[in-house]
């Protein structure tokens, strides 16, 4: 190492003198290996050398992590130490790291500079790689066990989810109320604030309402009698619940005359129901068709089973026997 260097300055000595002699600005680069020897996976450096002129520069064109050659890569290439050595002229030295996994002899070639568009290169270099003598050491570790890690059930998702669980939770939330209202609107079943709730029609008009509705369908005069007194009972006995609170869906047709006679308030009706019932129950389970008379009669006694059970109507006050009042309770103040 010490002969390499001395070399190298008497040949810069040389260079310079001869530049100063002939007015020439010289240049050049070299190369040297710090070991031409080198165990398989350590690293050693190629030492560069650059002497310019002053305002020169030269680009390396090797990398970091890459091949000089195949079997011999760039671990890493050192920031350049530059040096002042006088006559116009500067020295540049910095070292690129090598290494190599593959063990045999091997020739780097030149390693290139360029300026503008020309190009200089050093000299080849030739490096022999040793492997590892496994028989010389001491020991040799085994391989490793294989260690247990403590695992949690967000281990298990996608990376994307547990790094944007908050967006995807505030979307699934806002789908879910979009869902939601949705329904609501599709049935609707949206409550409006600012409108006024209809008013509850009460059992007598429900029944009312109903019945019409029935009659208008026209089922006996399409085939469909027992679809008719199907209907037809379903309405009565939603009214008894209602109005009365006999629960006749419940119950039998005999149960439910029964009941109706019992009770003061309806049973001067009981013969209305009772021949109802019967007509719907033959046609409904014995499958007998009734003649359009019949049907009529059946509708005709709903109606007016349900007009002779309605509630009766609240009194009118008369206005003279309202004024008779105010005037009674003025003079009682008096």
């Amino acid at each position: 190492m010490k002969m390499n260097k001395t070399i190298k300055t008497i040949l810069s000595a040389l260079l310079i003198t001869s530049a100063t002699n002939t007015g020439v600005v010289a240049q050049r680069v070299t190369a040297i290996l710090d070991s031409v020897t080198l165990e398989m996976g350590r690293t050693t450096a190629i030492h560069l050398e650059e002497i310019v002129p002053a305002g020169t520069t030269l680009v390396l064109t090797s990398r970091p992590e890459t091949n000089l050659i195949q079997g011999i890569e760039i671990v890493d290439i050192t920031e350049p130490d530059t040096t002042d050595i006088g006559n116009d002229l500067l020295q540049i030295n910095r070292d690129i790291i090598i290494q190599s996994f593959d063990s045999g002899d091997y020739i780097i070639p030149p390693i290139v500079y360029l300026r503008g568009s020309d190009s200089i290169k050093t000299d080849e270099l030739a490096i022999r790689v040793y492997p590892v003598d496994v028989s010389q050491m001491e020991t040799i570790n085994p391989d490793a066990d294989i260690e247990s890690s403590d695992s949690r059930w967000w281990d298990f998702l996608p990376a994307f989810v547990v790094d944007y669980w908050e967006w995807i939770l505030l979307i699934i939330v806002l789908v879910s109320v979009a869902v939601y209202t949705w329904i609501k609107f599709r049935k609707h079943q949206i409550i409006n604030p600012f409108k006024a709730p209809e008013p509850k029609l009460s059992p007598y008009e429900v029944a009312v309402r109903d019945l019409s509705d029935l009659q208008s369908r026209n089922l006996c005069a399409n085939g469909m009698e027992k679809e008719y007194y199907t209907k037809l009972t379903d309405i009565l006995r939603i009214y008894l619940q209602d109005r009365f609170n006999i629960n006749a869906m419940e119950m039998t047709s005999s149960q439910i005359v029964r009941t109706i006679e019992s009770r003061d308030e309806v049973k001067m009706s009981a013969r209305l129901m009772r021949q109802i019932l019967e007509i719907a129950d033959f046609v409904k389970f014995a499958k007998v068709r009734p003649l359009p008379e019949d049907n009529v009669k059946s509708f005709n006694s709903a109606m007016q089973f349900v007009e002779d059970t309605k509630p009766a109507p609240e009194p009118e006050k008369d206005e003279d026997d309202e004024s008779s009042q105010n005037i009674n309770d003025t003079n009682k103040k008096d």
